[in-house]
């Protein structure tokens, strides 16, 4: 027996590693903006060299089918946060509404923390919490680390948001880089600026990092200007060739029957969201700048692991890399965002788990997924409880190979339409198939409201942005209304897997109506499970409320 004891103390101190080491797995969890699914080689790019992210691909897991909820920053990020559709959670994009804090104690990072995981955030942050949205402070205190700004950082930070002026570099992804290093390694450089609630990461205690990009958005690379400190990748990357326009890429000048009718989509407002594309001139400038920054983002993700090995911490962190959402470039007459289309709600998704055996990596899945499925999935790997209110579901099975899918169907839906003339849509969609609805535009009176605010000499943010109470009424009634039966005023119907470019709308054929109807009910069951029970935890934010929330007086 006493021969047999070291035996059994061996394989139990094995079986327990919580008593030497770090029982659960870090996270790394990485966001870009405006990421369309196909810009990285293992998406199928055959232009831009991302061999970091290839790689972690092949370490990993490629989710070929995966899909965020709603195709516009702020409600796509919040859906993460919190694992909700934005018909549950309620908050819009520019449209004074924030996330109550009672809502944000369900949020991963408050969850995560709540159960011991050391928290991080660094870059951007789109996602308004508390009474005052991003002047709250709320999310500062929400994270033992946070070195980020509040909405755009352009691609030089340090002249939109005071936090960075002390990075020694001047560009996103490097300033993004040195905020990382800040954070992991305790012994290295201290970044001035960074709040910190704990000087530094507790031996053994795990870590949940969040690291989000403004880039290769529109935003951050329209601001690059080439300058003489600049990386070599930002100068003169992808400018020795002429890039290719965009499959089935049409100039303004040449849209003669627009994708949707002009009771959806406004030509003018049409216009103006497509200006940065409508000319292969300009779509080409922005194609390559976007494809420098994947580049440097990539080196970003090389650095990181490099990082990791070094800090011997690369056996037992987990890293997530997808995107909020897609954004078209002149497909069809198209610009921006916020539809129902592939271009936009298609995003990568990488899961790389180095805990795996070999046999379990490198692999792809088409199995139907959602932005939502990533907080549970994380939950699920450092056991962790997973909140009643999260609507999304782990990703474990399909990891483990337990299962093939997690759904029939997914849902997308576009609830942004207090300005630009976007039209509400929602989706619903099985590996084959796609079905669109869109509701009656009432947008038009915006355009209205802005040159009335133009004549008057008043702010016109002020009748966009959600200032008002009739405002947040409204997009209540956006929620709520096709649940109650409002009809669509448009439909559309796609098989996507002969038309993955969604070009040829099938939903008016009678050869195709026994599908189309299977879709509709299929929709009518998708859009209630995303809806959920309950008063959305949403907070109504204005001007006033938001100087208030600094401090200042309220002006009269």
């Amino acid at each position: 027996m006493k021969r047999c004891l070291p035996i059994a103390l061996l394989l139990f101190l094995i079986c327990w590693p919580g008593i030497y080491g770090q029982e659960k797995p870090n996270f790394i969890f990485i966001l870009t903006d405006d990421q369309s699914y196909g810009l990285m080689g293992c998406t199928g790019n055959g232009i831009v060299g991302t061999p970091n992210l290839d790689r972690l691909a092949q370490d990993g897991i490629l989710f070929t089918n995966a899909h965020i909820t709603s195709a516009i920053c702020t409600p796509s990020r919040m859906s993460i946060l919190l694992s909700q559709f934005e018909r549950r959670h309620g908050v819009n994009f520019n449209s004074g509404t924030s996330a109550s804090k009672e809502a944000w104690t369900q949020s991963y990072p408050m969850v995560m923390r709540n159960a011991g995981y050391f928290t991080g955030w660094i870059g951007k942050n789109h996602a308004p919490v508390g009474p005052g949205g991003y002047d709250s402070g709320l999310m500062e205190k929400s994270f033992d680390y946070w070195y980020a700004g509040h909405g755009h950082l352009t691609f030089y930070p340090k002249e939109r948001h005071e936090i960075f002026k002390n990075a020694r570099s001047d560009t996103q992804i490097e300033i993004i880089g040195e905020g990382l290093n800040d954070f992991l390694d305790t012994n290295g450089q201290r970044l001035k600026g960074a709040l910190r609630f704990l000087e530094a990461r507790p031996k053994g205690r795990p870590f949940m990092l969040s690291l989000n990009f403004n880039l290769p958005h529109t935003a951050g690379t329209s601001s690059m200007e080439q300058r003489e400190g600049d990386d070599e990748i930002y100068k003169s990357y992808y400018r020795d060739r002429q890039l290719p326009l965009p499959e089935n890429y049409v100039a303004k000048k040449d849209i003669s029957t627009p994708k949707l009718p002009g009771n959806l989509l406004m030509v003018e407002n049409r216009q103006s969201s497509y200006a940065y594309v409508d000319t292969p001139e300009k779509v080409r400038e922005i194609y390559t700048r976007q494809l420098q920054a994947m580049t440097g983002i990539d080196r970003l993700v090389g650095d990181l692991r490099q990082k990791l090995k070094t800090l011997e911490l690369e056996k037992n962190t987990i890293i997530i890399f997808t995107s909020d959402h897609g954004l078209f470039m002149g497909e069809q007459g198209l610009g921006g965002k916020a539809l129902c289309y592939e271009k936009t709600t298609h995003v990568p998704l990488i899961l790389m788990d180095p805990r795996l055996p070999k046999r379990a990596r490198g692999k792809r899945t088409d199995a139907l997924v959602q932005s939502i499925d990533i907080a549970p999935t994380m939950l699920t790997m450092a056991d962790i409880p997973i909140p009643d209110t999260f609507q999304g579901k782990s990703l474990s099975s399909l990891i483990h190979g337990g299962k093939k899918e997690l759904r029939d169907f997914i849902f997308t839906e576009n609830l942004w339409s207090t300005h630009f003339g976007n039209p509400r849509c929602e989706a619903v969609q099985d590996k084959e198939w796609k079905y669109i609805r869109y509701y009656k535009n009432n947008n038009f009176q915006v355009s209205k409201k802005m040159e009335l605010a133009k004549q008057l000499g008043l702010d016109s943010s002020k009748f966009l942005y959600g200032v008002h109470d009739s405002d947040m009424l409204v997009y209540r009634d956006y929620i709520e209304s096709p649940l109650q039966g409002e009809p669509p005023v448009h439909e559309e119907l796609y098989n996507l897997r002969e038309d993955p470019g969604e070009l040829h709308n099938k939903a008016g054929r009678p050869e195709y109506a026994e599908i189309l109807q299977k879709l509709r009910a299929a929709w009518a069951l998708a859009i209630r499970e995303a809806r959920g029970t309950g008063d959305p935890q949403v907070l109504r934010y204005t001007v006033e409320s938001r100087l208030e929330a600094k401090g200042a007086m309220t002006p009269k």
